[in-house]
């Protein structure tokens, strides 16, 4: 049940990102993710309401903690984006977004099959080809020259920092750990906005997209937290980080986008990953 909650927490953050990034071609970044962890909590409140659930404060902080995480990887990945080049910058922090929980697992003491190891090493490539934008990988001069490299590697661990964190409440806490999460990056990400004097209203055109990317996002992190609970970090934090490949796929599907040899190198790559962790 973990890999299925995983995979279908992955393709769940993969529309997410889809339709937040079509919200951001249409109105500012910074209202984008305002309002749409706003509307994340269409789906928390009745969520928190539904499932039996002990209150526990140090959920909470564990949950705030993974939220100022998220929100710090949000804010570096879209420094680095201004500052690099995509195709630069998207593998990095793919990859080093889906390492940081796998190495932590393994320092907590994990222990997953040589077969599901395996299908990690795997999984880990596929993130790195499936985020290759424009079907080419950074050359090592590439990696050298751009000033954007730091900040991407840096956006990557935060993004990973927020698996691991959010999932070392104990499993009777529900899902207060995910509240304290979008509370704090809420404040992080209003508070941020409003000193850079940015907008948090999106254009009516774009509201639809903000909503229901809003609310994926929170769908994606419930679905990972309720993973991480039932299987080991290492396994439902990689499979997590597949999610480059549904977006991928909904660009083509949905706007005719090219898919590049690398990236369908990456979609097989992931399919054999899952396979290998599915059977371990």
């Amino acid at each position: 049940m973990a890999v299925v909650l995983a995979l279908v927490g992955a393709v769940t953050y993969g529309v997410a990102d889809f339709w937040g990034g079509l919200a951001t071609k249409r109105t500012a970044a910074a209202a984008v993710i305002a309002v749409g962890q706003l509307a994340g909590l269409v789906v928390l409140v009745p969520a928190l309401a539904l499932l039996p659930a002990r209150f526990d404060t140090g959920a909470l902080l564990w949950g705030a903690a993974a939220g100022i995480a998220g929100g710090a990887g949000l804010l570096l990945f879209y420094r680095s984006l201004a500052d690099g080049t995509m195709s630069i910058v998207a593998p990095l922090t793919a990859v080093s977004a889906a390492a940081v929980p796998v190495i932590a697992g393994l320092a907590l003491g994990e222990r997953p099959s040589l077969l599901a190891l395996g299908g990690v090493l795997v999984a880990l490539l596929a993130v790195v080809l499936v985020s290759a934008e424009g079907g080419r990988l950074p050359s090592w001069r590439q990696l050298v020259a751009d000033r954007a490299v730091a900040e991407a590697l840096a956006a990557g661990v935060a993004f990973g920092l927020f698996f691991v964190l959010l999932s070392r409440p104990a499993h009777d806490t529900g899902l207060w750990p995910v509240a304290g999460a979008r509370a704090a990056s809420l404040v992080v990400m209003v508070a941020v906005a409003l000193g850079a004097r940015r907008t948090l209203l999106p254009a009516r055109i774009a509201l639809p997209l903000v909503i229901a990317s809003g609310i994926a996002d929170m769908s994606a992190n419930v679905l990972f937290l309720l993973a991480s609970r039932q299987g080991l970090l290492v396994i439902t934090s990689v499979l997590t980080a597949l999610y480059p490949a549904s977006t991928v796929l909904l660009a083509q599907l949905v706007l005719h986008e090219r898919i590049h040899r690398l990236q369908v190198a990456g979609l097989a790559a992931a399919a054999a990953a899952v396979t290998l962790i599915a059977v371990a």
